[in-house]
């Protein structure tokens, strides 16, 4: 008996899926619990600058001197701190990124070999007689092939934009790291 690569009722393909739904989901789940021990840790860090800056403001002697606190240290602490978790947290991101990534190509990569093993053994078992039929089916399979390909290659250049817009995010935030303070160009100025 032949074993069909395509017939959907098959308990071994019904357990590939749930093997693959199965791995998707964990990666998700392990970005998703990534995001969220950064979201935990990063308002318990919230929370303990928060009552030291306030205790620090309320040593300042006028409010001329807590206002240059509030701007030198708070303002500037906060941007950097915003920062960092941005990092962080597109880290967390482009972890679980990675993993679909490898799930989806080797679900593509068997996919073709299903494929594969499906033409040969129906052109292999085809009737004498049936070459014009045979070779259009395999022209057709060729088809189907590149077709693949171009599935694997348009998955690639989602994940590659994908992690190009990430990047940005992070240039963006990193230029906002520099808010406050001023250009080496800005300090020769008033030397």
């Amino acid at each position: 008996m032949s074993k069909n690569p395509f017939d959907l009722n098959s308990s071994e393909n019904q357990v590939k899926s749930m093997k693959v739904a199965k791995a998707i989901g964990d990666a998700t789940l392990g970005s998703a619990q990534a995001i969220v021990q950064l979201n935990q840790q990063a308002a318990q860090e919230l929370a303990a600058r928060i009552q030291d800056k306030v205790a620090q403001l309320m040593k300042a002697q006028n409010p001329q001197s807590a206002f240059e606190y509030v701007h030198a240290e708070v303002l500037q602490d906060a941007a950097k701190e915003v920062t960092q978790y941005q990092s962080k947290l597109f880290q967390a991101i482009h972890s679980g990124n990675q993993e679909v990534v490898k799930i989806a190509e080797t679900l593509i990569k068997e996919s073709q070999q299903d494929l594969i093993h499906f033409v040969n053994e129906a052109t292999q078992n085809a009737p004498a007689g049936s070459e014009p039929y045979t070779s259009v089916f395999k022209a057709s399979f060729s088809n189907a092939l590149q077709n693949f390909e171009l599935i694997r290659a348009a998955m690639a250049d989602s994940f590659a934009n994908f992690e190009k817009s990430v990047e940005k995010m992070q240039q963006f935030s990193g230029i906002q790291d520099g808010v406050g303070k001023k250009s080496p160009a800005q300090t020769r100025k008033k030397t």
